[in-house]
């Protein structure tokens, strides 16, 4: 189970809106068939290892991280696949959270014959999917919060200065961590600001993910480096129609979304999110827009990225979050530390202390 999970991540970045799979096909001990999903519409990983193992798949054992699907999608059911090649167990990290196959799957290999086990490596097979899982169960997208900052908690200087807070070590993690998630949303205070392209290109590959700029009221200029096909405007509908149609022209699509007070409603740009199928946002903004998430209980995960400049007086990491007390702060639990050279990377889980 633990090649399969390895294998499976290989399919990071390139899967969505399908989960990572991996799949092990051993017999007498020793492994003749693997595979993993390497794309949305392509094969399955139960398949590839399957074809690999050819006519020796009969009477094996496969090992897959998450159940088999068992309906008609971009590909056809795996469990099809598996009883057609004489598979006798199959060994499952997690279930499908997926309505149209969560248990399912399982159910109908074992009215095959097939000996099904469930729950090897739980734990890790559903951390691996964790986007997967979240926008399943929650129906909306996993979203990750990125902050970059010195020592003493400042995202920029008191101009507004934020280039480079960070060290290359640090903004190539970054760069890695956009190429996994779906889309990058930010603000379109970081727009003007910071004029940023919000691409994974030190990674110097050909995938780009989707940008997300909120912006109530269409203040975003028109030669930032942002405008461009593959990102999306979140707007109020009151916004002026003119600018909408302007950015429409230039590839530029626009989500108009529901607010008070003139502000966008986070919940609603995520609903809209779920139902175009992403499934991870990277959410990489300024105080404002990273508070708002946080006070509405919408983050999931958090890289925190300190570098080894301390600045005195600058822009503060987070605006006000509605805590008087100590007892009442947001915790970041299952804290990883990593070096990047001289600079920090703290990455951890958000929950409620209440």
């Amino acid at each position: 189970m633990k090649k399969a999970i390895q294998l499976a991540r290989r399919g990071k970045g390139r899967v969505s809106p399908n989960p990572l799979v991996g799949a092990i096909i051993v017999k007498n001990g020793k492994i003749i068939g693997d595979g993993y999903h390497k794309k949305a519409g392509t094969e399955h990983a139960e398949i590839v290892a399957i074809k690999k193992a050819g006519k020796k798949a009969k009477d094996s054992t496969m090992y897959v991280n998450l159940e088999p699907c068992c309906h008609y999608g971009k590909t056809p059911p795996c469990t099809e696949t598996i009883i057609g090649a004489g598979i006798k167990e199959v060994f499952i990290g997690t279930k499908d959270p997926n309505p149209l196959v969560s248990g399912n799957g399982i159910k109908k290999l074992e009215k095959k014959g097939i000996k099904v086990n469930i729950g090897t490596l739980e734990n890790e097979a559903r951390k691996l999917n964790e986007f997967y899982f979240t926008y399943m169960k929650k129906k909306r997208p996993f979203i990750i919060l990125k902050i970059a900052q010195t020592i003493d908690g400042n995202i920029a200087d008191l101009s507004g200065n934020s280039k480079w807070i960070t060290n290359e070590s640090a903004r190539k993690k970054v760069h890695s961590l956009r190429y996994e998630v779906d889309a990058i949303l930010t603000g379109i205070g970081t727009v003007k600001k910071d004029n940023p392209q919000l691409t994974a290109r030190l990674l110097k590959n050909t995938k780009t993910p989707l940008r997300i700029v909120l912006d109530s009221n269409l203040r975003i200029p028109h030669n930032s480096e942002i405008v461009k096909e593959g990102t999306i405007i979140a707007t109020l509908p009151k916004s002026s129609m003119k600018k909408k149609k302007n950015l429409i022209s230039k590839g530029i699509r626009i989500w108009e979304i529901q607010g008070k007070d003139n502000r966008i409603d986070l919940s609603k740009v995520l609903k809209r999110a779920y139902e175009e199928k992403i499934i991870s946002i990277l959410v990489e903004a300024g105080k404002k827009v990273s508070s708002s998430f946080l006070k509405e209980n919408l983050i999931d995960k958090i890289y925190i990225f300190i570098s080894n400049k301390i600045l005195g007086k600058g822009l503060h990491s987070f605006g006000n979050l509605g805590f008087d007390h100590l007892e009442d702060s947001l915790i970041i639990d299952n804290v990883v530390f990593e070096r990047l050279k001289e600079n920090f990377l703290i990455k951890g889980y958000v929950y409620r202390n209440y």
